[in-house]
């Protein structure tokens, strides 16, 4: 399934809390006018979603979509600690989005989400000029991570530092012609491990990849039509520009010339 469309949701936060709960602690039942995005990260607590009961333990998120009647009380014996975010979720059209995620979920504890939260409430404790903003751009990197692991089922977090340290060179380096022996010895493996190591971290050659990287690159820069197509196979690694146009027409389905004639059609300057 095309998940595309989650890349153009626009989120709110109407409440943000890391609630660390105490023995009487409890939500009252009513029926939501937000949506309720909870981490649980440590202990347990009783929840009451739409007449149904669960008990939520460390690594559960909950997804409560607006609408939906929920209560909630504390475990006294394994006082429960989470991150609480309500607030709406819509597309880019304004209209309220139902986000893919199940009611509730075990994703385990993951560190780096536990980081982006932590720095979210600093920036809601602390509220400088335009706190706001920033607190939505932490959100949406949460959900990104929510899609990663539950959506996309792609964990990039896990992924070999080794393999972490070549894909950053080469995002830097993509128009430079460099081999899978520089890029094995960048690491200290041999050619043949790095590239089954390679494949297996990103499901792809590291040919492949690097071809990705660079059509990717060559579709922003006919997209932004301010370069000739020769000057775009020379910024990404092409010496010979019939043959990025031949490998482009295959990655993409459509010729170089194509796009640029498209974009001069619609009159984008």
């Amino acid at each position: 399934m095309d998940y595309e469309f989650l890349d153009n949701i626009l989120v709110t936060i109407e409440y943000f809390n890391h609630r660390i709960c105490t023995p009487s602690w409890s939500i009252g039942d009513s029926i939501i006018s937000f949506v309720d995005i909870t981490y649980v990260i440590n202990g347990q607590a009783d929840y009451t979603i739409n007449g149904a009961k669960y008990t939520v333990t460390a690594g559960d998120l909950l997804c409560i979509p607006s609408g939906s009647q929920r209560s909630a009380v504390s475990c006294p014996e394994n006082l429960m600690e989470c991150y609480s975010i309500n607030g709406m979720v819509r597309d880019i059209n304004g209209i309220n989005f139902t986000l893919p995620l199940p009611l509730i979920t075990n994703i385990g504890v993951h560190k780096d989400i536990i980081a982006i939260y932590n720095e979210l409430s600093s920036v809601w404790r602390l509220r400088d000029p335009g706190y706001h903003l920033k607190a939505r751009a932490l959100y949406m990197m949460i959900l990104q991570r929510y899609f990663q692991l539950i959506v996309y089922q792609k964990d990039t977090s896990i992924i070999d530092k080794r393999i972490k340290k070549v894909l950053h060179y080469m995002s830097n380096h993509y128009n430079e012609p460099i081999t899978v022996q520089q890029m094995a010895s960048l690491i200290h493996l041999s050619d043949m491990y790095f590239g089954n190591l390679f494949k297996q971290e990103t499901g792809m050659s590291f040919r492949k990849f690097l071809t990705m990287i660079r059509m990717n690159r060559a579709e922003d820069m006919l997209n932004s039509g301010e370069y000739k197509i020769n000057e775009i196979a020379d910024a990404c690694g092409f010496s010979d520009v019939f043959y990025f146009s031949k490998i482009f027409k295959e990655n993409r389905g459509y010729a170089p010339s194509a796009a640029l004639r498209s974009r001069k059609n619609k009159g984008i300057n």
